[in-house]
């Protein structure tokens, strides 16, 4: 089938149905590292690198309060490594044991989170972690006919094998990733590095911090010098099914696309549970915009309403399923900010992504909509998928 057929299959029902048989105690961790609120921001990312985990549970007096997230530690620049994490704690949604594992993969979609707690009254039974829906995505055998191409992330973001280390964090950063590949100055792909490989740069070099980290001693070094180059990689023509498994078994959450010799897109956990997420059986469009700052929150009314607007063109060619747009602010110069968007939407049953850079972000956010717009107008017109032609 593939996915651009899934429409004939009433709107990923079968994906859905294989996906929902499946409960929550099947996939649970029963168990998992726990903090405590006067456990320091110290204690929190040696935990993180000890265990994987990247939100770790907060629990007090037998109570679950909430999550640490590495996400958090990363952005908080003004944290030191003494600081107590009771300042620092996030609220992720919980789920119970009767949630649908598609709506487990909407909230992970949403909130850009790899692990959501369990929990019954006030106490947390367990924890369900993204690799568990790989590993559900790896025994699905409907997913033998989807192609890589059909759910990667492209254009690319990449940086330089003899790019300074610091530079690699800005864009991770900027961003609101936590991989890039690496290219030399062939364009060849040499290897990969993460925030894994900066931390732990930084706890070899005696930094216990990640605040500044960017302008840190320890990211003045060239990025070859700290990059995985045993890179896996998969082929854009490969089945999902596949690449799920090589994710799974190997540990693996990036792995790059290539069409030979060329790397032509990216393929992350987040790309497959999104794609779990739009299994989801919904009436009306489904949207969500994250990452948005409280003060940028009072745009969130204008940025819908262009949204709406530009969907209404696009329904008149196909229904949209679901579009998530994430939000990144950083500065760029001074105090000023500058915003990066980042759009992956799902139109009868194919996905579109684009990302849109600017100071303005109702702006920015009708350019992005926009250009996701004219992704499916051309995908109509000119029946080709991406920039390279599909094979028959």
């Amino acid at each position: 089938m593939g996915i651009k057929d899934l429409e004939d299959l009433k709107k990923l029902s079968i994906l859905k149905s294989q996906i929902d048989s499946l409960s929550v105690s099947d996939i649970v961790e029963l168990e998992f590292p726990t903090l405590g609120p006067d456990d320091t921001l110290s204690d929190s990312l040696a935990l993180m690198r000890k265990t994987g985990y990247q939100e770790i549970p907060v629990v007090e007096n037998g109570s679950y309060i909430g999550m640490m997230r590495y996400g958090t530690i990363l952005r908080k620049k003004s944290a030191t490594p003494e600081t107590k994490i009771k300042s620092l704690v996030s609220s992720l949604p919980t789920i119970s044991e009767e949630t649908e594992i598609t709506k487990i993969a909407e909230y992970m979609v949403t909130n850009n989170c790899r692990q959501l707690a369990v929990v019954n009254g006030k106490k947390i039974t367990g924890i369900v972690s993204r690799t568990a829906l790989i590993e559900i995505a790896a025994d699905m055998k409907s997913l033998k006919d989807v192609k890589v191409w059909e759910i990667m992330t492209t254009p690319v973001e990449y940086v330089k094998d003899n790019a300074m280390l610091s530079e690699a964090v800005d864009t991770m950063r900027r961003l609101d990733i936590r991989t890039m590949p690496v290219i030399d100055s062939a364009g060849a792909l040499v290897g990969v590095v993460g925030m894994r490989e900066v931390i732990d740069n930084g706890w070899k070099a005696g930094e216990r911090s990640v605040a500044g980290i960017s302008k840190s001693p320890s990211t003045q070094i060239p990025v070859e010098s700290v990059a995985v180059t045993n890179v896996m990689t998969v082929d854009w023509e490969d089945d999902m099914e596949s690449a799920a498994d090589v994710m799974a078994s190997k540990k693996i959450s990036t792995l790059p696309v290539m069409d030979g010799d060329e790397m032509v897109g990216i393929l992350t956990e987040y790309d497959i549970i999104e794609m779990i997420s739009a299994c989801r059986e919904r009436d009306q469009l489904y949207v969500q915009i994250s990452g948005l700052d409280e003060e940028d929150k009072i745009y969130a009314d204008a940025m819908y309403s262009d949204i709406a607007a530009e969907m209404a063109k696009i329904s008149k060619i196909h229904r949209p399923e679901s579009l998530t747009i994430h939000v990144t602010r950083y500065n760029e110069s001074g105090d000023k900010k500058k915003y990066s968007l980042i759009g992956k939407l799902f139109v009868n049953g194919r996905t579109f992504n684009a990302k849109e850079i600017g100071w303005d972000i109702v702006q920015t956010n009708n350019d992005l909509v926009k250009k996701l717009g004219d992704l499916v107008k051309d995908q109509k017109d000119n029946h080709v998928s991406r920039r390279k032609k599909i094979k028959p």
